[in-house]
Formats: structure tokens, C-alpha cells, sequence
């Protein structure tokens, strides 16, 4: 039975592929649990997280129960995952979150939810480039002695990036893979360490305690807290790509949201161990996103530091790359489905990876990046530089996105099995998805609240409406597009989301007589 399946997968592939003569469809059979677990847990970043959004939230914030919001949202997020997961198993495409969205919601809010998820993950993936060259440059100036501006290594990064995008998925994952595993064992190092060896206040648990989330804070923090998941939602992407997505793309969501919620609870309580739930805040204000670097160096050494400092880096080139995956395959789904020019809808004929999807989007990375080489007049240490601005900005906006399209998924969760007669069956799921939903779009009303907050920018500045407004002219131009399709190319609307099925329709109608 199980080669009588595999002949017939295969078969329906090469007859997709070869339709009208063009690669429509990514390659089978690429990706194991193992190979797509890595492949969305490296977008998490998680040294990048630990020594960067831990302490940017303890001093911006001043909330020491961090770890707890780490839970909380776990909670939250696996209420998500519980319906999202299902879904994965009735629908399997490459534009996962707007596919999901056009079977419950209708093509015309897929259309939007289409370019809200290509321009998040576009942000989430250039925005990193600024960091990324920032940590490379101050690394080069002190180990190499040598003084290159951020952008030189930000656009070498970039060709590197675009040159993988072209290679084979499972070559993808191997890199991601050893850098990912080798960031996570050197924070589990630290975190032994600090419990080892903790501050004065001995192995406090207050960072757990409930009273440790009351203030204005709490809010804004789980904005900067909910960015650190982003990564896990990608599993359904690589659907097309795994050889049994119903079942491998619902376990290693869960598997991602369970594992990150723990590690990262874990990991800000040990921070909290390591410098004492009552110094915590000063400490990450005065050290910044020098903070868990200075806390190894005293426990661990100078030589532990210094290899710690350079994962930093690969870990943030990982992260690029697997959101740069991200995006070349929501591209590609768009192109196929006629919501962008056909030519982005086409695969590597060597390697089956969606290639043109890959150029747009190491072409788009290249112009902000240059723009904002072009603007930077001022020290890299400046906190108002460009290069800053670069990843604080853009994080922040793509993180909007993908906190909009989550609770917009959710609600189409409802919608799609309400709508087949199965609420009943699937009522407990239903409900994980309403909860999930009222959640997420609170935090995300949170977001738009304090932008201003989160991308360090005064009150009442222009840049508390204009980033968050990036979204939302994304959500009306995807809106305006499918309501265009629906009155002029019904067809073409109605194929929204339908992924390699509209083909097998297409060509099934061009065979009958």
C-alpha cells in the first residue's frame, strides 16, 4: 500500500510540474520532523532572544516576572497551535497563513492576509540585517582589529542568504540545524551556570510569582515577549515539501511552541538567578544587550564569552535564512495562484526551491538595507543610528503582522469547520481557536497602543502611526486586490489558497473532451 501511495504522489507531482511546461509544485518527500523542526525553530533565533529581547524587556519594562510571560504565552500559543494544526491537516500550502485564511474567511481576506504575511516576514528578515551588522562590525573591530562599517558584512550576509535560497531545502536545514543546536547548548550552559552560581539572593523563584507582572508594562512586554516564538507558525509552509504533512506539521508545532515556551522560561530565570530578581532591571539597563556577556564572562571565562559572541552572530544568519525560506514560498504561492506575476510561481529546475521567490526577496532586503547604509551619518553606538533603527523598526512591524494573521487564522479555523458541519466534532478545538483568538488580538491591540514604546520613539511621534500603518496599507491593498479578482476574474479569485489543487483542476478540465 505504502509504494501503491508513493507512485500515485509521485505521479500527481510530475503531472503538476509539468503543467503548461513549468515547475508549479516544490519538491516531495524533502524534509523529516527532524529536518522541519529545525528548519522553523532556527527563525526563533534563541541566542539572539536570550541576549537581546531578554534584557531589552527587563530594563524597557522593568517587569521581572519575564519567565512567567514566557509561560503565559506558551499557553496561549498552544491554544492557537491546537486549531492551526488541525487545519494544516485538511490544507497543505506553501502560503500557509493566507491559504488557511481563504478556505475559512474567502479569497478576498486571503488576498489580504497574503500581503500582510509577505510583507511581515519580508520586515522580520531585512530588519535583522541592521543587528546582524551592527554584532559583525563591533566583532571584526575586536578580535580582527579591523573597522568595517555594519553594511559591508549586512550585504555580504545577504548574497550568502540569497545563494542558499537556491539550493535544496534539506541543505538549508543541515545549516540551520548545527547553529541552532549549538546555540541552545551554550544557553543551557549559562543557565546550569547561573543556577550554579547565583547572585546573592540565592535561587529565588519570584520571577514566577504573579506580582511580579503588575504595571503599565505587562502589556508592552508581552509584545516583545510574543516576537521571540515568531517561527514556529512556519511549519505548515514546508507542508508541500514533507512527505505525510498531516502528520509531521502538527507535531512539530507543538513540539516548537512547547519547547521554546520551557527554554525560554528557563533561560530568562536564570538571568534573573544569575543577577538577583532585585537587580535584574538595573543590571539589563546598565549592560544592555551586553547583559548575559557579562554574566557568562564572570561564571564561565573570557574564551566561553568569546565563542558565545560569534554564535550570537550565526545565530542571527540563521534566523535570515530561514525567514528568507519563509518568504520565497509565500511568493511563490502568491505567483501561483495569480496574486503576483506567474513568473515568481516557478521553481530551481535543479533543485526544485522556489528561486524567483528567493531573488525578489534578497532584491527587496538589498534596496532597504542600502537605504539605510545611505542614511547612516552617525557612530554605530549611537542610540539613534540607522542601523538600529533598521532592526527595531522592522521587527516590530513584521511582528504586528504575523500577531494579526495568527488571530485572523484562528477565527478562519472556526469559519472552515463551521461551515463543513463539523463544529460538533471539532468543538473543543473551536473553542482553543475563539480563546486564541480574543488573545492574540489583544496583544495586538497592545502592540498598536505602544508602538511608540516598542520602537523607542517619542510620544505622539509620526513613527507611532506611520510603521504600524505599513501593515495596515498592506491589509487594504490585499483587500482592494481581492475584491478586484472577485468582480473581474472570479476564477482566479476562487483559486485563492486552493495551491496545487487549482492546477489538478486546470488540467483535469483541459482534458475532458
Amino acid at each position: 500500500m505504502t509504494t501503491g501511495s508513493s507512485s500515485a504522489s509521485r505521479s500527481t507531482s510530475d503531472a503538476i510540474s509539468t503543467y503548461l511546461g513549468e515547475e508549479r509544485a516544490l519538491r516531495a518527500d524533502r524534509l523529516g520532523t527532524g529536518g522541519l523542526l529545525l528548519s522553523v525553530l532556527a527563525a526563533t533565533a534563541p541566542l539572539m532572544v536570550v541576549a537581546g529581547v531578554m534584557p531589552t524587556t527587563f530594563a524597557v519594562m522593568g517587569i521581572v516576572g519575564q519567565p512567567l510571560l514566557f509561560v503565559a504565552l506558551g499557553v496561549v500559543l498552544i491554544l492557537f497551535s491546537v486549531g492551526y494544526a488541525e487545519m494544516s491537516r485538511h490544507v497543505h500550502n506553501a502560503g500557509a497563513f493566507y491559504a488557511y485564511i481563504s478556505r475559512g474567511l474567502g479569497g478576498t481576506a486571503g488576498a489580504s492576509a497574503a500581503l500582510v504575511a509577505l510583507v511581515a516576514y519580508n520586515a522580520l528578515q531585512v530588519g535583522i540585517y541592521g543587528i546582524f551588522g551592527f554584532e559583525t562590525s563591533g566583532l571584526l573591530d575586536k578580535y580582527a582589529g579591523l573597522t568595517v562599517a555594519w553594511w559591508i558584512p549586512s550585504l555580504v550576509a545577504l548574497v550568502v542568504v540569497g545563494l542558499l535560497g537556491w539550493l535544496k531545502i534539506d541543505v538549508n536545514a543541515r545549516v540551520l540545524g548545527v547553529l541552532l543546536v549549538v546555540e541552545v547548548i551554550l544557553v543551557v550552559i549559562f543557565d546550569v551556570a547561573a543556577i550554579g552560581d547565583p547572585a546573592g539572593e540565592g535561587l529565588s523563584l519570584h520571577a514566577f510569582n504573579p506580582d511580579t507582572l503588575s504595571g503599565a508594562g505587562v502589556a508592552t512586554a508581552l509584545c516583545f515577549c510574543i516576537a521571540a516564538f515568531l517561527g514556529f507558525e512556519q511549519a505548515p509552509v514546508y507542508a508541500e515539501e514533507t512527505s505525510r504533512p498531516h502528520i509531521l506539521v502538527p507535531r512539530v508545532m507543538f513540539y516548537a511552541v512547547g519547547g521554546v515556551a520551557v527554554f525560554f522560561a528557563v533561560s530568562s530565570w536564570a538571568l534573573t538567578v544569575a543577577a538577583g530578581p532585585s537587580k535584574v532591571v538595573g543590571v539589563a539597563q546598565k549592560e544592555s544587550a551586553g547583559m548575559l556577556f557579562s554574566l557568562t564572562d564572570s561564571r564561565l571565562g573570557g574564551a566561553f564569552t568569546d565563542v558565545l559572541h560569534i554564535l550570537f552572530v550565526t545565530g542571527m544568519f540563521a534566523a535570515m535564512l530561514s525567514f528568507h525560506n519563509v518568504v520565497a514560498r509565500y511568493t511563490f504561492a502568491m505567483g501561483r495562484e495569480g496574486l503576483l506575476p506567474r513568473t515568481f510561481g516557478r521553481t530551481t529546475g535543479s533543485s526544485g526551491a522556489p528561486g524567483t521567490g528567493s531573488l525578489l526577496q534578497t532584491a527587496v532586503a538589498a534596496v532597504v538595507v542600502i537605504v539605510f547604509a545611505v542614511a547612516d551619518d552617525k557612530p554605530a553606538g549611537d542610540p539613534t543610528a540607522p542601523v538600529l533603527h533598521l532592526f527595531t523598526w522592522f521587527g516590530n512591524v513584521g511582528a504586528l503582522g504575523v500577531i494579526l494573521l495568527m488571530a485572523a487564522a484562528s477565527v478562519s479555523v472556526i469559519v472552515f469547520f463551521a461551515r463543513r458541519g463539523a463544529a460538533g466534532a471539532q468543538s473543543w478545538r473551536l473553542v482553543t481557536s475563539a480563546l486564541a483568538a480574543v488573545a492574540l488580538l489583544v496583544v495586538a491591540g497592545y502592540t498598536v497602543k505602544d508602538f511608540d514604546v516598542l520602537v523607542g520613539a517619542g510620544p505622539g511621534s509620526t513613527l507611532s502611526w506611520a510603521l504600524p500603518g505599513i501593515i495596515g496599507l498592506a491589509l487594504v491593498v490585499g483587500l482592494v486586490q481581492g475584491l478586484y479578482l472577485r468582480s473581474r476574474s472570479p476564477e482566479a479569485h476562487a483559486r485563492i489558497g486552493l495551491g496545487n489543487e487549482a492546477f489538478q483542476l486546470d488540467k483535469a478540465a483541459q482534458e475532458t473532451p
